[in-house]
């Protein structure tokens, strides 16, 4: 399990770092002076978000998959840590939607833009961050069977209306 959660905190690192950085580089499309350092920018936008970023990333969620089971992590400020993830995976897709019409011709990244999408994904990382290292005592809002493994069975045969 050692190597699992060494794999998981590298490869979020990764991801959170393509993530907080890639925006540095779409600003870069302003000061491209012509179309050979703009293919050359591209290729590596393209490069930093397909083999490594997106990579990292599914590897980052299949590997915190892998640590519920065994940790049995099902306390309330775990699924508040689920939700700034969820935040970071909208984030990774928006920025692949970004790459692909950034490059077309006359189309730039605002300086406001990078500022905004810089910012949000820091705190969103540090959000992550502050709750898995704090594990903060959240009230759990939601009903004991949401949080308790195995619940579903059991709601769905008290709900069935054949049961004997």
């Amino acid at each position: 399990m050692l190597w699992i959660k060494l794999l998981h905190v590298a490869t979020i690192s990764i991801w959170s770092a393509g993530l907080i950085c890639l925006p540095g580089l779409y600003v870069q499309r302003t000061h491209v002076p012509d179309d050979e350092s703009l293919h050359r920018l591209q290729g590596m936008v393209r490069f930093l978000y397909v083999a490594i970023v997106s990579p990292a990333a599914f590897i980052a969620v299949g590997s915190g998959t892998a640590l519920i089971f065994p940790r049995e992590a099902w306390v309330p400020w775990f699924s508040v840590k689920l939700v700034f993830v969820g935040a970071m995976v909208v984030i990774h897709i928006l920025t692949g939607l970004v790459i692909i019409k950034l490059f077309e011709k006359g189309n730039l990244y605002p300086v406001w833009r990078f500022i905004a999408v810089t910012a949000a994904t820091v705190l969103v990382v540090a959000m992550v961050l502050t709750i898995v290292l704090a594990k903060p005592d959240v009230p759990n809002l939601l009903p004991d069977a949401m949080s308790e493994p195995g619940a579903l069975s059991r709601i769905v045969l008290d709900l069935n209306p054949f049961r004997k």
